[in-house]
């Protein structure tokens, strides 16, 4: 449980600290280009992706933590943690930055 945990925080941070893509038109462009930056596709489409990025920032605005959005991501795809919580964490950056963590803080 505290290896997920530190494997969720971990992937929540990533996408946080990672350069802004350069020239990206877009919000959408700039998420889908920090999913692609991990390897991150969506099977289904890019329109899809940035829809679920928009309900994880969905589920912030209800009260949920970063992590129990990661974990909700975690159960309701076929992603691995560490991907579900850069998914989390890209969402965050890209559409909902008010959630950014801050730094040295417990994302849970």
């Amino acid at each position: 449980m505290v290896i997920r945990v530190l494997v969720m925080a971990a992937a929540l941070l990533g996408p946080l600290g990672a350069v802004a893509t350069a020239n990206a038109d877009s919000n959408d462009d700039k998420f889908l280009a920090m999913l692609r930056s991990e390897g991150i596709t969506d099977h289904i489409s890019a329109s899809h992706a940035i829809e679920a990025a928009h309900t994880v920032c969905t589920k912030l605005d209800s009260g949920m933590s970063p992590a129990e959005v990661a974990g909700d991501v975690l159960n309701s795809s076929t992603m691995p943690a560490y991907h579900s919580g850069y998914f989390v964490g890209a969402s965050i950056k890209a559409y909902c930055p008010q959630y950014t963590p801050e730094e040295g803080s417990n994302p849970s």
